[in-house]
């Protein structure tokens, strides 16, 4: 316990040295520093991780008009990577750290479905393909 106090301080100590700091704020960043080092050093001590429980159901984080997000429980229309990143994560290890499948859209249900519609009426497949023929045209 003595090593990370003197860790704690040698911290800020280093800290102080490069900037101005008042004496609330060298006492406030001490505490703050050794609590958080506690918490760090009491989890490797255990050698145990308590795994986080989801902020609601998986099965039901995605409703029809939003997503609530699985770590924090807020709720979005989309979550999105930089929300993501807030946690330390991305897509790929959300949903494997979840449980959810590979594939599955992180917004809500409403906006998949819109999203689908304007593609399939785009046809953009079809326009590919004509583009193509058009040119194979001129060419002979």
């Amino acid at each position: 316990m003595d090593d990370m106090i003197k860790q704690v301080l040698e911290i800020v100590k280093a800290q102080a040295s490069v900037r101005q700091m008042t004496e609330e704020e060298i006492v406030s960043m001490v505490k703050k520093l050794a609590s958080s080092l506690g918490g760090v050093a009491e989890v490797a001590g255990n050698g145990t991780t308590q795994q986080q429980e989801p902020a609601c159901d998986t099965k039901k984080s995605i409703r029809e008009g939003t997503v609530i997000c699985l770590e924090c429980g807020k709720s979005f229309k989309v979550i999105t990577n930089k929300h993501l990143a807030e946690h330390g994560l991305d897509k790929e290890s959300y949903l494997a750290k979840w449980g959810l499948p590979k594939g599955t859209a992180l917004a809500c249900k409403r906006l998949v479905r819109e999203r689908r519609k304007t593609m399939k009426d785009m046809k953009l497949w079809e326009r590919r393909g004509s583009k193509g023929n058009k040119q194979a045209a001129k060419t002979s």
